[in-house]
Parts: C-alpha cells; sequence; structure tokens
C-alpha cells in the first residue's frame, strides 16, 4: 500500500478545502512541452529568427518563468522528473533511452485520487506505450493515452491506449493537440476536472515541415550556409551533413507549427468557457542541440551542465489563478510540476525523497527565492551496462513498437532498459554534477576522488558561465561539494529500491 504524508507549502486547511471543493472549482491542468526546444528560441526571449507568436502572448499575459530548467539536460531524464517530481538517478533513468520504475508515483496517479481525468499525448520516451509495459502511461496513472516510444515527425505513427501503432496523416503538434482537445471535451462532457500531459514531438531532429511553415523562414542569413552540422536523414535515418541553413529552415519551421497547435488548444479553451480556469503550462525538455545553435545567450548545449544544456522556456496561463501579467527570477524545474499538481489539487506528496516544490506560492506573488538549491547530475550509465546488472524489467516488455525515422541498430523503434542496483559504491558518485544554489552555481566535473575541473561560477554577474571564481572562493567550494554530495547519497539511497520498501 502507498502512503501521503501532507508536505505542501500551503496551509492545511487549505489543502482540506480544496480536496472538498466540487469539480467544477477545481482547476484543470494541461502541461505542455517540447522536445530539445531550448530557453532562446522564442520570440519573446529575443531570438531574431523564430516566430512563436502564441508563446510570445502567453508569456505577455500571464507568467514568464525566466529561470526555469529542465531536470536534466537530455530528454528521458527530464520526462521522469516532471512525472515523479524526484530526480530521474533516483529511479534508474540515466539517459535517454532508460525507463522508468513501475514502483514510482507519478502526478497523473495523484490527480487521479482527486478525481481527475487524465490523459497523455505525445512522446512518452520513459518505457515503452504498449499494453503490457508495467511502465506506459496506463501503469503511471493516465486514463488514456495516444503516445509513442520516443519522438515523432510528419505524419506520425502513434499508439492509442497501448494498441497496435497506427499513422496518423498530417503535422505531428497539431494531430496530438486535436487528439487533447477531444480529451478536454470527454472530460467537460463528465462535469470532471482533467490533466492533460501534452509532450510534442517537435522540435526533435530530423526536422520537417509544412509548406507554410518552412516559407516563413526562407530569407535565413546566408552566412549559415557555410556551416555543417551533423543529423538524421529523413530519407535514410541515418547520420549526415547539411548546410546549417536548411536545417535552421526545418527546425524553426517545427517550432512555429508547434507554437500554433497551442493556439489552437488555448482558442478551444476560450470557445468552450475553460480557459479562466484552466492552468495552461509550456516548457523545453532540455537545452538547443548543436544542429539549432545561432543566437544562444548561454554557455553549452543539450547534454551539458552549463545553463545552454538545463535552462528552458518556462510559461504559465492561468486567468483565475495568475490574473495579471508577471514574470519570475526564481530558479524552478521540471520536478517541481509533481508537488505544483499535488497543491493545485489538494494531495499530499508520496511519502518519500521528493527534489522539487510547489510553485503555487510563486504564481501567488508569495515566493521570489527558491528556498534550498536546485541539483543535476549525469550519472555515468555506460558503467552499468558494462556491469551487465540485472534487469529491473523482463526486457521483452521494453521493446518499443512504435517507428519513427531515425535508425539505431538499424532499427525504426526503441527499446528501453532499467537494471537493479543494490549496493552504493563510491563509484557511484562519479559523472558530471552542479548544485545551483541561488546566484552561486558549482559544476564538478568527472570522480569524486579525482575531479578533473571545479568550476563556480556568480550567474547574477555572469549568466554565460565565462569566470570560473573556484580558485577564489575555496571555501564555498568545499560547503557547496559537501552539501551535493549529501543529496547524492540520498539519491543513491533511493537507487537501491529503498524507497518502495
Amino acid at each position: 500500500m502507498t502512503h501521503f504524508v501532507l508536505r505542501g507549502l500551503l496551509p492545511i486547511v487549505f489543502l482540506i478545502a480544496t480536496t472538498v471543493c466540487s469539480a467544477k472549482e477545481l482547476p484543470n491542468i494541461i502541461l505542455c512541452m517540447g522536445d530539445d526546444h531550448g530557453w532562446e528560441e522564442t520570440g519573446y526571449n529575443g531570438h531574431p529568427h523564430v516566430k512563436t507568436p502564441v508563446l510570445d502572448e502567453m508569456a505577455a499575459t500571464g507568467l514568464r518563468l525566466d529561470r526555469f530548467h529542465s531536470g536534466h539536460p537530455s530528454c528521458s531524464p527530464t520526462r521522469g522528473s516532471f512525472l515523479t517530481g524526484r530526480h530521474p538517478n533516483r529511479y534508474g533513468t540515466f539517459t535517454p533511452g532508460w525507463s522508468l520504475r513501475p514502483e514510482e508515483i507519478t502526478l497523473a496517479h495523484l490527480a487521479k485520487k482527486a478525481g481527475y481525468a487524465t490523459g497523455h499525448f505525445g512522446k512518452w520516451h520513459v518505457g515503452t506505450v504498449k499494453k503490457g509495459s508495467p511502465t506506459n502511461p496506463g501503469a503511471m496513472g493516465f486514463d488514456e493515452w495516444f503516445s509513442h516510444d520516443n519522438f515523432f515527425e510528419l505524419n506520425p505513427h502513434l499508439s492509442r491506449n497501448g494498441g497496435e501503432p497506427k499513422e496518423y496523416k498530417g503535422e505531428s503538434s497539431e494531430i496530438i493537440i486535436d487528439e487533447t482537445i477531444q480529451f478536454v471535451n470527454r472530460s467537460k462532457d463528465k462535469k470532471k476536472p482533467f490533466l492533460a500531459v501534452v509532450w510534442f514531438g517537435s522540435p526533435h531532429e530530423p526536422y520537417s515541415g509544412l509548406p507554410k511553415d518552412l516559407a516563413l523562414y526562407d530569407d535565413l542569413p546566408k552566412e549559415y550556409e557555410k556551416k555543417l552540422v551533423r543529423l538524421t536523414s529523413n530519407e535514410t535515418g541515418l547520420q549526415v551533413k547539411r548546410p546549417l541553413r536548411a536545417v535552421l529552415r526545418e527546425r524553426f519551421a517545427e517550432i512555429t507549427a508547434m507554437d500554433r497547435a497551442i493556439g489552437n488548444l488555448r482558442n478551444h479553451l476560450s470557445k468552450s468557457g475553460l480557459k479562466d480556469n484552466t492552468l495552461l503550462f509550456y516548457c523545453g525538455d532540455n537545452g538547443t542541440p548543436s544542429s539549432g545553435i545561432v543566437a544562444s545567450p548561454f554557455r553549452g548545449m543539450k547534454g551539458d551542465m552549463y545553463e545552454g544544456g538545463t535552462r528552458v522556456p518556462g510559461v504559465i496561463e492561468w486567468p483565475a489563478g495568475v490574473p495579471k501579467p508577471a514574470a519570475s527570477q526564481l530558479r524552478s524545474t521540471t520536478s517541481d510540476l509533481l508537488p505544483t499538481v499535488c497543491d493545485l489539487v489538494g494531495v499530499g506528496l508520496p511519502e518519500r525523497p521528493m527534489d522539487g516544490m510547489s510553485l503555487l506560492p510563486m504564481m501567488q506573488g508569495k515566493m521570489k527565492r527558491r528556498p534550498g538549491p536546485l541539483f543535476f547530475w549525469s550519472y555515468d550509465a555506460k558503467r552499468e551496462i558494462k556491469e551487465d546488472r540485472k534487469p529491473y524489467i523482463d526486457p521483452e516488455l521494453q521493446r518499443g513498437t512504435t517507428p519513427f525515422v531515425k535508425l539505431s541498430g538499424g532499427i525504426p523503434t526503441r527499446n528501453f532498459r532499467n537494471f537493479v542496483h543494490p549496493t552504493i559504491r563510491p563509484v557511484d558518485y562519479d559523472g558530471h554534477r552542479v548544485i545551483l544554489d541561488d546566484e552561486y552555481k558549482l559544476v564538478i566535473h568527472g570522480s569524486v576522488s579525482a575531479p578533473k575541473k571545479l568550476e563556480l561560477f556568480d550567474l547574477e554577474s555572469d549568466p554565460a558561465e565565462k569566470e570560473n571564481l573556484a580558485k577564489s572562493h575555496p571555501s564555498l567550494v568545499k560547503q557547496m561539494n559537501e552539501r551535493l554530495t549529501q543529496w547524492q547519497s540520498s539519491v543513491l539511497s533511493s537507487l537501491t529500491g529503498k524507497d518502495y520498501k
């Protein structure tokens, strides 16, 4: 049996009152996320080329999260943090293609507890979506799902509620939003509040776009022709090199199409009378990849522990809860979504270590500074594979079924893995890791016993992370490193499965 404890930031009186509210008074929640969409790739953040009028309007009229971070600089781990409120290393979702564990409790489980209809639409990538999988969206708390094991392009193959994948003709973001709208309508007809998690396949490479969206970017600077970037070919599914200008034209077209699809959703909420009490959220799952960077103000990119790897767009639109335009400088992350949902729907957090916190006080203007640090950690997953560990889940249940363009090992689908990790060893603390405590950020590269590099940055004065202050602040480095190691010990304890006992 799963036990819960009230650990939210709101008074218990509010939680009890929210629990007994009628379904009509509970907020509807739609949580959207783009795939490989970095912080700078929006009009409102000043990108010189990308056109995102819908996100720009949401940022202008809602709550703009200027310092929002993905939970990890890559895909599957961030998605795990989004669902669980916990760092992905706690349950072995180390890198893309590593699954959740069946014992994890998600925001969908918790919303259902409060009487919500729950649905997942789009990319999953924390396990297979097929029937029988112990980590498919249904097993993870969603009443219904229209999903893909990984990312997808135009005319995607998607599985409905774990069934055989089918091809759906059209622009993928539009298809996903159309399904979300149908879910919203069904929930409204049943007079149930709803939680929809919408994870787009865009703008992940290989890129493609509709003619009308491609045409918007016909006049990109000629200088981009000179640089070649590596990415997947839509024709062969293999890696090729192409001129950056042509690649950006397709990438930006995908972003604009995704933006327009979000606009379709917003329009439907308005016409249905649901907009006022629906919290609509959008973020990216990691920083911009090398095939898309032309205007980032930050150091690094997807996969890196610098700001360019984890800083992503974040915006909330909820007229009933955030009635006036605002911008927050509070450091926040995808791990904060589950605790926020718990506060919104009136249920307590799972009785296990959590890494996120509720953002509701921030939305209410009551919190401007994060009470504790953010942590990031790229665990050495390659070692887990080399050590031939026992699979946590039957490998047959981890075999993907939904095809897409990019080939891996010659196949157009993706399989997943997760391993049993019964004991903790000193070497388990290795890997690039970060503690971000408001303005100061410590980045550690390599092993615990002999780190290759220590970097300390003051992000208030140096957001581009150009000046390493580690040598001039040794006591601060020591203090932050000790706190980081303590947190790692908690994470590794979770990795052994202790939280499930």
